[in-house]
């Protein structure tokens, strides 16, 4: 059982601790990943707040099917969606809090992407359609093997094959048309 298994099934037996835990190891990973749906780091965050109060409140059951942060990731993913369906509406911003909002977003992904490759990768990883830059988000920044990334975007086998190849060639031709090679990718 991974880190936050333990820390689900100790939670679910009483120890607060437990889910603190599983807070503190998955709530950078997940806002990132929650971001690439919703392009909002504040929505994001909220979404992701979502998700651990549906663990605190509704204690779904972990079959152990899947690693734990392929099982969390996927509630993640469907309270985005969900939220893409029925809650998703144009909002404006002041110009005065755009700064703020932009300044933040930009300080958490240079916190957590701090090599200029991956910088690139991610900027090339935006003009990509959401459905490559949630697979190439989940296997190579997550670190979620693709068989893991099929249970949480909903996949076959063949189907994950077939999106993950397009979805690298994708990205590779993005790159070059900036002049960067990823040797990864080729």
């Amino acid at each position: 059982m991974d880190n936050g298994a333990s820390g689900y099934r100790r939670f679910l037996q009483g120890d607060e601790k437990g889910f603190e835990e599983i807070v503190r190891i998955y709530k950078d990973g997940l806002i990132l990943y929650l971001n690439e749906y919703v392009n909002n780091l504040y929505t994001a965050e909220e979404l992701t707040e979502e998700t651990f109060f549906r663990l605190l409140t509704k204690k779904p059951r972990y079959s152990g099917r899947s690693t734990f942060k392929t099982w969390l990731y996927a509630i993640g993913r469907n309270i985005a969606v969900d939220y893409i369906r029925h809650e998703a509406k144009m909002t404006t911003i002041a110009a005065e809090d755009a700064e703020a909002y932009l300044s933040d977003e930009t300080d958490l992904e240079r916190s957590y992407i701090r090599e200029e490759r991956k910088i690139a990768v991610h900027k090339a990883l935006a003009e990509l359609p959401a459905d490559y830059r949630s697979v190439l988000w989940l296997v190579y920044f997550e670190e979620f093997t693709p068989k893991e990334a099929s249970v949480i975007l909903k996949k076959n086998s063949r189907q994950m094959k077939n999106l993950l190849y397009r979805a690298k060639q994708s990205l590779r031709l993005e790159l070059e048309k900036e002049g960067f090679t990823y040797e990864e990718f080729r």
